[in-house]
């Protein structure tokens, strides 16, 4: 599955590892890249895609949040 097809048309915010270096540096809390944007930095950084991503259905869980997980699952 590639990044694009992941993300969809739904707010990046949802997928950006706010606990790296790249996030803080480029101050992404106060201006969120373009998805185009944050595609392109998170194939140079890996870390800035927030994990796990699960996908059950059309429904999609980044992070570890134990109550949401049982919630989708």
């Amino acid at each position: 599955m590639e990044l694009r097809d992941l993300i969809g048309e739904g707010p990046i915010e949802n997928f950006l590892n706010t606990r790296t270096p790249l996030y803080r540096e480029r101050n992404m809390k106060q201006k969120p890249p373009t998805i185009e944007e944050a595609i392109k930095l998170m194939l140079k950084d890996p870390n800035l895609l927030k994990r796990p991503v699960i996908i059950r259905g059309k429904k999609k869980l980044t992070g570890f949040n134990e109550a949401e997980l049982k919630q989708l699952l």
